[in-house]
């Protein structure tokens, strides 16, 4: 399996000509199959996709992580470019997502739900496990025997009384299997990490996670750089991946540099930033 990052915050050093966004898009080839995982914020995966080869019209099946504008921003344009591949998104209520902080910041986060009428033969919703492609599983099952990013605290979505915390009922993970383990991947980890990876093993029990890509949303205020946890809280989550994860964590976007950095003490070489334009044979 290959796996190449079409955008994240950052790019790799010497590709000026990939462009970088706060956003996440992963182009995953496995056994003649081609998933895409996540959109980005804007057409940008598209471009950076077209300078590393990859063509996206040839995906076969698309996955949008959860409704927020960072993971599906790119979703119009990749149902115009590509006109086969069915898109899956957890099914949840359709409602308007919000960023509120600091008693002055409030901003849409979401994903243009119109889109989702428009292209209604191309969107598929799951509520459940599902295969999407031979080894590719989609989880929805996810459990809270560990705590949720605290960022989510500034993360909401419209109700009929206003708007509430955010209860990610709209978030998915996707698992890969191959004949060595099995890889997990996830767009923000809302539901936190060690969650995700504790889902993925009750759902496959005696099948060792050989890697795990994404972002673990430990970014506090994007704009400030800070933590949205204390120093020790990030450093028992590096702790408890390496127990759990028996390979290389593939991690960036809301992770953020300082949470990443301090992930790097605990966790050391098995953990690796993955930039636009990174590609990674599993």
């Amino acid at each position: 399996m290959r796996v190449t990052a079409l955008i994240e915050n950052t790019r790799l050093e010497g590709r000026n000509d990939l462009q970088p966004e706060f956003g996440l898009s992963l182009d995953v080839k496995l056994n003649g199959t081609r998933v895409l995982f996540d959109m980005g914020a804007s057409a940008e995966f598209a471009s950076n996709a077209a300078a590393l080869g990859i063509d996206i019209s040839e995906v076969d099946v698309a996955v949008v992580s959860h409704q927020h504008f960072d993971h599906g921003g790119g979703l119009e344009h990749f149902l115009e470019v590509n006109t086969r591949a069915t898109v899956y998104l957890r099914q949840s209520p359709l409602a308007g997502r919000w960023f509120k902080a600091l008693a002055v910041i409030k901003r849409p986060v979401g994903i243009d739900l119109d889109l989702l009428d428009r292209f209604s033969d191309r969107i598929e919703f799951v509520s459940e496990m599902r295969v999407i492609a031979p080894g590719v599983y989609l989880l929805t099952a996810i459990g809270s025997a560990h705590g949720r990013p605290r960022g989510n605290d500034r993360l909401f979505v419209e109700s009929d009384g206003g708007l509430v915390p955010d209860p990610f009922d709209h978030e998915l993970m996707m698992v890969v299997h191959e004949a060595d383990g099995m890889v997990v991947f996830s767009g923000c980890s809302h539901h936190g990490i060690l969650n995700l990876i504790d889902a993925a093993t009750a759902q496959f029990p005696r099948v060792p996670i050989k890697a795990v890509f994404g972002g673990f949303h430990l970014i506090g205020l994007p704009f400030y750089n800070s933590m949205a946890a204390s120093r020790s809280e990030v450093r028992e989550i590096g702790r408890q991946i390496m127990e759990k994860v028996q390979g290389p964590v593939y991690s960036g976007h809301c992770t953020g540099e300082k949470a990443y950095g301090v992930l790097e003490g605990v966790m050391g070489e098995t953990l690796h930033r993955f930039q636009t334009g990174s590609s990674i044979e599993v």
